[in-house]
């Protein structure tokens, strides 16, 4: 079974002239299956004779919702969907002023092992296909009846460790006859595959991208980041200064505030020497607390006086909202396997 969403429109067209249909036929269809349609009785400008061929080799929804969690503080939702092969994986569905984002997995797990986050303690299982990341897309939207205008790929996984497949979804997306995103309302975050950052700049130089960095001397971020050990800062930096100069796109620092470890004066000093002169940004995140890992949260306080340290020195930075703290789904906090659910009238399984 050929899952459709999984096709550019180029193989649509291939597929309606292997079921004996003109090349146009898949270009009609691709446009039903980024309005959403799973029903292939609502596509009305297809022939029945393409219908009744699709509905024996082809398949548009592959994800099942498995559960569903709303935080009571701010509306952000949490969703597992169930895999075709018994994983499961966690989106995130986030308001903003702006318009809605959705934040997807890439991976079933992951191998990074960051000491700080709860999406490695498993491992890695699989990566997803670009058909099982855009389905989370399609089915939030689906479940909120609200449309999404911005996507992260900042869910569970690393998405550099996928790069074939997160390649196939950005294209998909951009597709004009398709959902027709445009790449800066795109954005994928990598914990600092160095090749992928190179690749990225040289295949998608319009999207944005953001690194997760915390910390700013290779000693500590070994200990937190064990991928420094492959890519360290004295490689990992290089490569960022030269993707925004190949670009002359700003990167995103992601900076997760770890009491006692890479929140104290001599490490923000060290932060600034590090990043000064570069097109980039910094993104504070008061750490989401993982009970696993034993590290604690520097704090929202802390995290705004870091914040007017940079600015002073020249660094933009933000200090990003806490969205999800509250059913696990903030940076960090996502994971291979389902949460336990509580009596929480939040929680909604089905």
């Amino acid at each position: 079974m050929k899952d459709l969403r999984n096709l550019t429109e180029a193989e649509m067209q291939e597929l309606a002239k292997e079921a004996g249909q003109p090349a146009f036929r898949g270009r009609q269809l691709f446009g039903w299956v980024y309005k959403g349609r799973t029903d292939f009785r609502e596509m009305t400008n297809l022939p029945e004779v393409f219908t009744a061929w699709l509905k024996e080799n082809a398949e548009l929804d592959s994800l099942k919702l498995l559960a569903r969690q709303k935080s009571k503080t701010d509306g952000t939702q949490k969703f597992l969907y169930g895999l075709k092969d018994g994983n499961a994986v966690e989106t995130v569905f986030m308001k903003y002023k702006y318009g809605n984002t959705v934040c997807v997995s890439s991976q079933a797990g992951c191998r990074m092992h960051c000491a700080f986050c709860a999406s490695g303690i498993n491992g890695l299982v699989r990566s997803l296909t670009a058909g099982e990341i855009i389905s989370q897309l399609l089915d939030t939207e689906r479940e909120t009846g609200e449309k999404i205008s911005r996507i992260v790929v900042m869910g569970t996984g690393e998405p550099f460790d996928n790069y074939d497949q997160i390649s196939r979804f950005i294209r998909i997306l951009h597709e004009k006859d398709g959902r027709n995103m445009s790449s800066r309302n795109i954005t994928v975050s990598s914990c600092g595959l160095v090749p992928g950052i190179r690749k990225f700049s040289e295949d998608f130089p319009q999207v944005n991208l953001a690194v997760s960095l915390h910390a700013p001397v290779s000693s500590l971020r070994d200990e937190l980041m064990p991928v420094n050990h492959s890519y360290p800062l004295e490689e990992l930096i290089p490569a960022c200064r030269a993707y925004t100069e190949k670009t002359g796109r700003r990167i995103t620092f992601e900076y997760a505030l770890i009491r006692g470890k890479n929140d104290t004066d001599e490490m923000i000093g060290k932060l600034i020497h590090l990043l000064r002169g570069m097109l980039c940004h910094v993104n504070l995140i008061p750490l989401n607390e993982v009970s696993e890992t034993g590290l604690l949260t520097s704090g929202r306080k802390r995290a705004e006086e870091i914040q007017k340290r940079l600015e002073d020195s020249g660094i933009p930075a933000t200090v990003r909202r806490q969205l999800g703290a509250d059913i696990d789904g903030a940076c960090g906090q996502l994971r291979l396997k389902a949460q336990k659910q509580s009596d929480d009238s939040s929680v909604t399984v089905k």
